[in-house]
């Protein structure tokens, strides 16, 4: 049986990681991303896949957005049986004086947007009595760090989340899981060198060594190890693990 997946912000990093890996393994693909209309992001996923797969327009901080969008791949493929929430925002900000917008705009994407998109695709799950939830979340669920609030709170939220999805689920096949990487070298980790080699004038080689450094494995976290770890989990020898998170952290606390 052909499986169908959405991935939210699946044009970059893990998402992007995850959409090669399960449809190389013949999962049907369906990525939803703020950018899911623009031809050129599409056509650099397909380049980057190696193959067309459904792309479309989604914001997943808005329940419109959300309905549609899922709506959209049900008519296309028939139901939605894996939904991978890699959709996120990443900013820094210290609780004195924190911006009210950039909270919101943190909480309703990491934490909002993933609950809207789990309660769009669950009521078919559990009557097909299937169905595989896989979040991003982060060691930043489980650890804090001076200028982070918005994100911790957004990825600590995902835990508690998951758990009860978990529970709502069990009885029908349907798992829900997180994993949280430390640093992963995606596109965003390569912009914030870059920024920091602007702001520092730093060697490149300097920054990134820092952040190897960061874990005592001393390697960054590659994406197509998250998404090895994700295809095993959606799979049917993932049926019993459930209302787990699973940390990516080579040892390391952040």
């Amino acid at each position: 049986m052909t499986r169908t997946a959405i991935i939210t912000g699946g044009l970059s990093g893990m998402g992007l990681a995850t959409a090669r890996r399960l449809h190389a393994q013949g999962v049907t693909v369906c990525i939803g991303a703020r950018r899911g209309a623009d031809e050129a992001a599409i056509k650099a996923l397909h380049k980057a896949i190696g193959a067309p797969v459904m792309t479309g327009a989604l914001d997943v901080r808005s329940t419109d957005s959300v309905a549609a969008f899922v709506a959209a791949v049900e008519a296309a493929h028939g139901k939605v049986d894996i939904l991978i929430n890699t959709a996120g925002v990443y900013e820094e900000a210290p609780v004195i004086d924190h911006p009210d917008a950039m909270w919101d705009a943190t909480i309703d994407t990491n934490l909002t947007g993933t609950f809207k998109m789990i309660r769009a695709v669950l009521p078919g799950m559990k009557a097909r009595h299937w169905g595989r939830i896989v979040n991003l979340a982060s060691v930043a669920a489980h650890q804090g760090m001076a200028n982070n609030a918005a994100y911790c709170a957004s990825k600590a939220g995902l835990l508690g989340l998951g758990r009860c999805v978990s529970l709502e689920g069990a009885a029908y096949g349907v798992t829900c899981v997180s994993i949280s990487p430390t640093w992963v070298e995606t596109e965003m980790l390569r912009q914030f060198i870059d920024q920091e080699i602007a702001d520092t004038g730093a060697d490149r080689a300097a920054v990134r060594a820092k952040y190897e450094a960061s874990n005592p494995q001393g390697a960054l976290v590659q994406p197509d190890e998250i998404a090895d770890l994700i295809a095993f989990l959606v799979s049917d020898a993932g049926r019993a693990i459930t209302m787990e998170d699973i940390q990516v952290n080579a040892g390391s606390l952040w």
